[in-house]
């Protein structure tokens, strides 16, 4: 039996980009364990349950999941994961991964081993994708230098914060994501013409936000070789 480790944010994930890997992946069979910096449950994003703004049957769908799913209400604390022992690492998006999982050294470790392990595979979606500009292999280079990515592009940011980078919950936002992983050395292409974007260069698959939230965990189940 395939098996995946879910990296989840404490400080708010978009619920598409965790529930729909999730349930892709574990109706496929795969074995799928939650874990979270703490080890505290993670918590959703309350405009990604919002019907208004995702759709009554996506807010009822992620809500219904993140209440009930009991790898979700008590996950593993990211430390005591051993990243090693999971034939994929995924990291879920949403704003909250830029406060807690892509500043997290485990978090960065445990993609680290994904990429540079011999079996590995690494699934990132959208804000996550922000931690390759952190994370540097064994040589102390970037991992994502000269790798093709896709993620939360610029263009869809500047429609969410203000001119002073403030999130609607009057957080700040700490960096934008396509800067970053840009500076880090990626091969940036967010497809904005297209309805969904997903990319795969060897073992790392990125995807741009939550309409790619399917194709990527299909894209990741054909890479582990299950059929979705």
């Amino acid at each position: 039996m395939s098996t995946a480790l879910f990296v989840v944010s404490e400080e708010g994930y978009w619920g598409e980009e965790c529930i729909e890997p999730l349930t892709t992946l574990s109706d496929a069979g795969v074995e799928v364990t939650v874990a979270t910096p703490t080890g505290g449950p993670p918590v959703v994003d309350e405009r990604s349950i919002d019907p208004e703004n995702v759709g009554e049957g996506t807010a009822d769908h992620v809500t219904e999941i993140h209440e009930t799913d009991e790898r979700l209400r008590n996950p593993t604390a990211l430390a005591d994961a051993d990243p090693d022992a999971y034939d994929a690492v995924v990291f879920p998006g949403g704003h909250g991964t830029e406060w807690d999982i892509n500043q997290d050294r485990h978090a960065r470790a445990a993609f680290r081993t994904a990429l540079e392990g011999d079996e590995g595979t690494a699934l990132v979606v959208c804000h996550a994708v922000g931690i390759l500009a952190f994370v540097r292999d064994s040589d102390g280079d970037f991992l994502v230098a000269g790798r093709n990515v896709t993620g939360f592009p610029n263009d869809w940011e500047a429609g969410i914060v203000d001119e002073q980078d403030l999130m609607p919950d009057g957080r700040k936002l700490p960096y934008w994501v396509e800067d970053e992983v840009q500076a880090a050395g990626a091969n940036w292409d967010a497809d904005l013409d297209a309805d969904t974007s997903v990319t795969v260069d060897g073992d790392l698959i990125t995807a741009r936000g939550p309409p790619s939230s399917h194709e990527a965990a299909v894209t990741l189940l054909d890479e582990l070789g299950i059929d979705g």
